[in-house]
């Protein structure tokens, strides 16, 4: 899954408990390339909405992704 987009993207302060240690840290819902979305973590640089995004990994079940270098934003 590499040639998805950001639909729209929050800085998570205040995480559940499970995930404090990870906070602050960015989820984005994505745009897929077949039209559907995926709630996803945000690995390294920020995102902003309409950025390219790919799939890095699946950590514990959750998806990540980072700013695709491959694809300019739409």
């Amino acid at each position: 899954m590499t040639d998805c987009t950001v639909y729209t993207e929050t800085v998570v302060y205040m995480a559940p408990e499970q995930f404090t240690a990870d906070a602050p840290y960015q989820i984005a819902i994505v745009t897929l390339a077949d039209g559907g979305r995926r709630t996803v973590r945000i690995a390294g640089e920020r995102v902003q909405i309409g950025d390219a995004v790919e799939f890095v990994e699946d950590r514990n079940d959750i998806p990540f992704y980072r700013k695709s270098i491959l694809r300019k934003p739409a």
